[in-house]
């Protein structure tokens, strides 16, 4: 006979959600929705579906958003479908809060048709889901959401895994904040959820030195190999006694906040600290990886630093994705994946000493290319010497060659006990050009003013954007450079120049 396994959902142990007042209950009455606080996804961060009833529901007149809003935000696109704002007894889709995005998920009516929630938001001490209408009639949407309607709300595959995410992400950086002040006394002036897969952060006071981060990675992760147990307490708003021991960086409620509820996060004898958002029930199996290194940021006369860390599904697709990128790295280089950092290493200083040979190659050719200008300036004897050379160069520093041209030539210029007049154009365009290529502009001369009015008059003939200042001008040109339209051009502006 063949074994069979099955694997049973994980369960939220009952003693996670602990109301401690003695007068606070969830209410049952349908005709209400449960408040932001005790909401079933909060007091059981694992349950996957609920059967609750419609409070209300109405047309959204904009786009959900997250509630914070600066310069640099972009207004967000308008839905192809109208949203609904839907209000529900109860639910397990976590609206946005204590720094946890929102959940998404699904609404199931009663004639079985199945409704998107794209985002979840507190309003004021209510969870309001906004779900995406399946056409433009919108009687239609609401007729199906009507006041005392039952449905099925649910977090679905993807919801589930995104909750998931953001539990061990939300749930590592209490632990993680309450080990850094612990051990440290570095308080956790904020934190981010970043999109997944990226690291979230912490931003504390000052940077950490790899041994600190060494030492508070090896303390969080000895209390998960421990399993330390973790509940929620509850009480009202108005009541006194929940905030005892809580981390001194624990936020307070949100000034908008109306729930009239209080609730604490506890990770036994590790923390305590004021939260609305979900969290595992245990550390167990939680393990936390910090990157070695912070991000010091500086705001006017203050500092501080954000420090990196992976949990839960973020640690596996981190690990997962550093041995994809190191397995490719040594396969192009053809080395085994110790060998890596070595043959970097050594890859980098073979393009340095290549690098330093080009550049000296481009110095000598430069000077020799200075000093055949300089012969064609010394054979005139009437008058100065108005000059222009193109060159097809696709190096990725044009300009910087002709400036080596000018600076040899201005060397060789300055050794002579009587130095010729002369202007001198260079320009460079790649070997393949289109409309959008750049070619560079280098002018240099005797007469400052000269070296001015040949700069002014490319800008105007050629549209070259450029500037200078006493006896050098540079600038750049957009499109194909030919020598018989843009060349002559050139000798154009030199032969009014002479004038």
């Amino acid at each position: 006979m063949s074994a069979t396994v099955v694997l049973l959902p994980p369960v939220t142990p009952p003693t996670y959600h602990r109301i401690v007042s003695p007068t606070l209950k969830v209410p049952d009455d349908p005709q209400f929705s449960i408040p932001v606080g005790l909401l079933a996804c909060q007091r059981d961060p694992l349950l996957y579906k609920i059967t609750t009833t419609v409070v209300s529901c109405t047309v959204s007149q904009s786009p959900p958003s997250n509630g914070k809003k600066s310069k640099k935000d972009k207004a967000p696109p308008s839905p192809t479908e109208p949203l609904l704002e839907v209000v529900l007894h109860d639910t397990v889709i976590f609206p946005e809060g204590g720094g946890q995005p929102s959940d998404i998920g699904l609404l199931t009516t009663a004639d079985g048709e199945v409704w998107n929630v794209v985002e979840a938001k507190r309003h004021g001490g209510h969870a309001v889901h906004y779900v995406r209408a399946k056409s433009d009639n919108t009687d239609a949407a609401l007729a199906a959401f009507t006041p005392g309607t039952t449905v099925v709300a649910a977090l679905g595959e993807e919801g589930f895994k995104r909750r998931l995410d953001h539990m061990s992400m939300h749930t590592s950086q209490h632990l993680l904040s309450a080990v850094i002040e612990k051990r440290l006394n570095l308080p956790t002036l904020s934190w981010a959820t970043t999109a997944f897969p990226a690291p979230c952060y912490i931003e504390i006071p000052r940077s950490m030195t790899p041994e600190e981060i060494a030492s508070v990675q090896e303390e969080a992760n000895r209390l998960v190999f421990e399993g330390r147990s973790i509940h929620v307490e509850v009480q009202e708003l108005d009541q006194a006694g929940i905030e005892g021991g809580q981390r001194s960086a624990s936020k307070g409620l949100p000034v908008d906040y109306t729930g009239g509820i209080k609730r604490a996060v506890i990770i036994d004898r590790v923390d305590r600290s004021l939260c609305c958002g979900t969290h595992m029930p245990s550390l167990h199996n939680h393990q936390l990886f910090i990157l070695p290194h912070t991000d010091t940021l500086a705001r006017g006369s203050t500092s501080s630093a954000r420090l990196y860390f992976v949990a839960g599904p973020r640690l596996l697709h981190y690990a997962g994705s550093a041995h994809a990128l190191l397995t490719r790295a040594a396969a192009t280089l053809s080395c085994g994946a110790p060998l890596v950092p070595e043959r970097v290493e050594q890859l980098v200083d073979d393009r340095k000493r290549a690098t330093k040979r080009v550049e000296d190659v481009e110095g000598e050719l430069a000077a020799l290319l200075a000093r055949e200008l300089i012969r064609i300036v010394s054979e005139k004897v009437d008058g100065p010497v108005l000059l222009h050379r193109h060159r097809t160069d696709d190096s990725v520093n044009a300009l910087g060659f002709l400036n080596a041209i000018s600076m040899a030539f201005a060397n060789e210029v300055a050794g002579k006990s009587d130095p010729p007049s002369y202007l001198v154009v260079l320009s460079s365009s790649p070997s393949a050009q289109i409309a959008s290529s750049t070619s560079v502009v280098l002018i240099f001369g005797s007469d400052e003013k000269k070296v001015r009015e040949v700069g002014e008059g490319l800008k105007t003939k050629l549209g070259v954007r450029g500037g200078g200042k006493g006896t050098r001008w540079s600038g750049k040109f957009t499109g194909v450079w030919l020598d018989a339209r843009e060349g002559a051009m050139v000798k154009e502006v030199l032969q009014s120049a002479r004038v």
